[in-house]
């Protein structure tokens, strides 16, 4: 099996490539943007799978996708992402992504889901659990929409205002405020603050 594995962090590239190669029939290319990847890809051997980080230079969120499996037709091609919003899993599997990868997954599932799309299957992660213990069930990540004081809220999250200040600038209460990060996480799927910001920016929230 031939992978081309396109990343512009070098230590992602690098870890998930060695992890890879320590698998006896699995080659792996590397490229840190989608230029570098595009021009791999047609000057090398097929490929049996290609996987692009969703933000790396040269992708324009999902535009890349497209532009990788015209210059490869009938390659699978997959997106990989820091952020593992079940939103931008069905926006990538609707425009023809063969699966949607997190990189906070297992190196165990990882090599599965490859092994799965490579054989021409889709790969599509499960959708976010409910809590265990709680009376009430979460929102499933990606199936409510948030409201538009949600989005008021995370904007002001991706500019990095504490709670306070996003409720002074939105003439609400603190406590306001916390209830609709809160609720808002559960929709993005996010598990932080730190997160809910990675999952906003590739949204195309800012």
């Amino acid at each position: 099996m031939r992978i081309l594995l396109a990343d512009d962090h070098d230590l992602v590239r690098e870890t998930v490539a060695a992890f890879l190669r320590s698998e006896p029939d699995i080659q792996v290319d590397l490229a840190r943007d989608l230029p570098h990847a595009l021009e791999t890809a047609r000057s090398a051997a097929p490929y049996d799978l290609v996987l692009l980080d969703y933000m790396m230079p040269g992708m324009d969120r999902l535009t890349g996708l497209q532009v990788m499996k015209k210059a490869l037709p009938g390659v699978p091609v997959a997106i990989l992402s820091g952020a593992a919003s079940q939103v931008l899993a069905e926006q990538a599997l609707a425009a023809g992504a063969a699966g949607f990868l997190s990189k906070s997954m297992s190196t165990k599932s990882l090599l599965a889901a490859i092994r799965f799309m490579a054989a021409g299957e889709i790969y599509a992660p499960r959708p976010a659990a409910a809590p265990s213990g709680g009376s009430a069930p979460a929102v499933e990540a990606g199936k409510a929409p948030l409201t538009g004081r949600e989005m008021d809220v995370l904007r002001r999250l991706c500019q990095g205002l504490a709670n306070k200040e996003i409720a002074r600038d939105l003439g609400l209460q603190e406590v306001t405020v916390k209830l609709h990060v809160k609720t808002l996480y559960r929709k993005i799927g996010a598990r932080n603050r730190t997160h809910a910001v990675l999952i906003a920016r590739e949204m195309g929230v800012s």
